[in-house]
């Protein structure tokens, strides 16, 4: 960076809605000077309210099964990982969860998974399938799906049963980094789970880890790569070291290099969703990542339900610190509210429509 000068050219830049470049977008990521940042946090709420006003959306959480057959070197569901909590919740739990999150107030209900072996069996993905299509009985409201790689087959069967997100998250798109990351996994086959998804009719979510061992430019590209994808959703996590795992001992990135990358996201992708995650600092991290540009409140889990995290998994959950009444206390704090349902329904609607898929969940 040149100064403030060039920081105020390429923020009216991205005000105007022009594209960045690569070097501008590394040049945002790269900003730490208290003025600057103040600046590019400023710039960013000012296009989230552009597009969206004050409004956020609510994301609940309900992570069926923590079994998975990946050995990941940050995840603490890893295979190998002996300190893992194991479980899989019955289809009356898994029903339950997501009832009690819809009324509670939530837009939508995750369905997370680790790539558990039972399902992930190569048998037709019957019991995936099923899964989805009782919550899809039971709620009213939109589903998002985060079960790992699947075939490019089943995806039809998905959005039938109910589906209307696919997350599956890259963590980086440099391939040599993701190697380190997902030791043993398919870049591409990954990547294209994102493709095959929208081609499907389903919206999409990707995804970056930060503090994994990335560049500045890795940054950049992962953002240039999201806007190419035409994901509807995209994210940024910062990296939290999980004990008994290769990468437990690792020094993570100060969180502000979170809060950059959401407000440069935000910059470059006006009008998607972006998701500002409990799942990192929990409910005290909220206003720093909605400050930044985030819209989607994630990662509400319902307490004493025997849930975990992916993070943080028990970070301010049993103590309801992450239910809906809690975050909306928080929410009235900041000036936002929570949107009205109707709000995302239309939302999500209107962007499938666009993708060629006019069923509703």
């Amino acid at each position: 960076m040149n100064g403030d000068t060039d920081t105020e050219i390429i923020l009216q830049k991205s005000l105007e809605g022009k594209q960045l470049t690569l070097q501008e977008i590394e040049a945002l990521l790269s900003i730490r000077e208290s003025r600057s940042l103040d600046r590019l946090f400023q710039t960013a709420r000012a296009v989230k309210e552009r597009h969206f006003g004050n409004k956020v959306f609510l994301y609940g959480f309900v992570y069926f099964s923590t079994h998975c057959r990946n050995n990941c070197s940050f995840c603490f569901y890893r295979r190998s990982n002996s300190e893992s909590v194991r479980y899989r919740k019955t289809d009356e739990e898994i029903i339950e969860l997501s009832s009690s999150l819809q009324d509670s107030g939530v837009h939508l209900i995750d369905l997370t998974m680790g790539e558990d072996p039972i399902i992930h069996n190569g048998d037709h993905y019957r019991r995936l399938i099923d899964i989805v299509q009782m919550v899809d009985d039971a709620v009213d409201v939109p589903i998002m799906l985060s079960p790992g790689v699947v075939p490019r087959e089943i995806f039809d069967q998905l959005r039938d049963a109910g589906v209307d997100w696919f997350a599956c998250y890259q963590e980086t798109h440099n391939r040599n980094l993701f190697r380190r990351l997902r030791p043993n996994q398919d870049y591409d086959f990954r990547l294209s789970q994102k493709k095959w998804a929208m081609e499907s009719g389903l919206l999409a979510e990707e995804g970056i880890m930060i503090g994994v061992g990335e560049s500045q430019r890795d940054r950049a590209h992962s953002i240039e790569v999201m806007k190419g994808l035409q994901v509807d959703q995209i994210r940024a996590m910062s990296f939290v070291p999980q004990n008994n795992t290769p990468m437990a001992s690792d020094t993570p990135s100060p969180f502000i290099d979170e809060l950059v990358t959401l407000a440069v996201m935000r910059l470059v992708h006006p009008t998607k969703l972006i998701p500002a995650s409990l799942d990192i600092e929990g409910v005290k991290g909220l206003s720093s990542r909605l400050d930044a540009g985030a819209n989607v409140v994630t990662s509400i889990i319902p307490p004493q339900k025997g849930l975990a995290g992916v993070a943080q998994h028990e970070l301010d959950i049993d103590d309801g610190s992450r239910s809906v009444e809690q975050i909306e206390d928080s929410l009235e704090d900041l000036g936002v509210i929570r949107a009205p349902l109707s709000d995302y329904i239309g939302l999500v609607q209107d962007w499938k429509d666009v993708k060629g898929n006019g069923a509703n969940s």
